[in-house]
């Protein structure tokens, strides 16, 4: 999966260059914590967590090797036809991301030829680990009783208060280790390359506007993210 600080990365991108109302969203901070959300009870990223939920419940896959999140289930499960929350909407945006990431890193790895397996998924985690260090971020999404309330009552699952105060905790501690260990040159990557993630930000960073945009004037995104079969 990409690290929060790709995902963090993402949002600061879009919100700093898109007004709010093209992207359909109200409250850019709740959007914000809703791209971490489906990694909270995964149980690897926040701790302590009062739960742990199935990776195949949270992210619509099943946990294989590099899995490719179905977001277009998501969405037709949670936001077509619904009035949509931000922290729905960020949820939905962090399964996009996921999925062309892990797509794109499972096309690379067939195309070079390497096995996958436990020591390559180490190899492509620490590889994006780094290339998350070269990105610039800034923004940690705000407790607040929005926040609060929309997680108690995200449809997918309930997000109890004590978690969600241990996220904020932790995405703010990922956005002041992100600058404090910044990376200003091009990494030795293990697996991956520059060029990789040069390509697949700027595919994603495309997927994410098109996909918010055609929510927030009705059109239908239903098949973004859908894995093939």
């Amino acid at each position: 999966m990409p690290s929060w600080n790709i995902h963090i990365a993402h949002v600061e991108r879009i919100l700093d260059s898109e007004p709010l109302e093209a992207l359909g969203i109200a409250d850019s901070n709740t959007f914000l914590f809703g791209n971490v959300v489906p990694d909270i009870y995964v149980g690897y990223v926040v701790q302590p967590i009062t739960h742990k939920i199935p990776y195949k419940d949270t992210h619509f896959a099943d946990p294989t090797f590099v899995p490719t999140p179905d977001a277009s289930m998501f969405y037709r499960k949670h936001v077509q036809g619904r009035a949509a929350d931000d922290l729905t909407l960020g949820a939905w945006t962090h399964l996009i991301c996921d999925h062309y990431y892990n797509l794109r890193t499972n096309e690379y790895i067939a195309r070079v030829g390497v096995q996958p397996g436990e020591e390559t998924r180490i190899r492509k985690q620490s590889d994006f680990d780094m290339y998350g260090r070269t990105l610039d971020i800034s923004k940690a999404p705000v407790l607040s009783d929005q926040i609060v309330r929309q997680c108690a009552e995200f449809a997918q699952y309930p997000i109890y208060e004590r978690d969600v105060v241990e996220t904020v905790r932790t995405t703010g501690d990922i956005v002041r280790k992100n600058v404090e260990d910044h990376v200003d040159s091009v990494p030795e990557y293990s697996l991956l390359t520059a060029d990789f993630f040069r390509q697949t930000f700027r595919e994603v960073d495309g997927v994410l506007r098109k996909a918010l945009h055609l929510h927030a004037c009705g059109g239908d995104p239903s098949e973004i993210g859908r894995p093939q079969p």
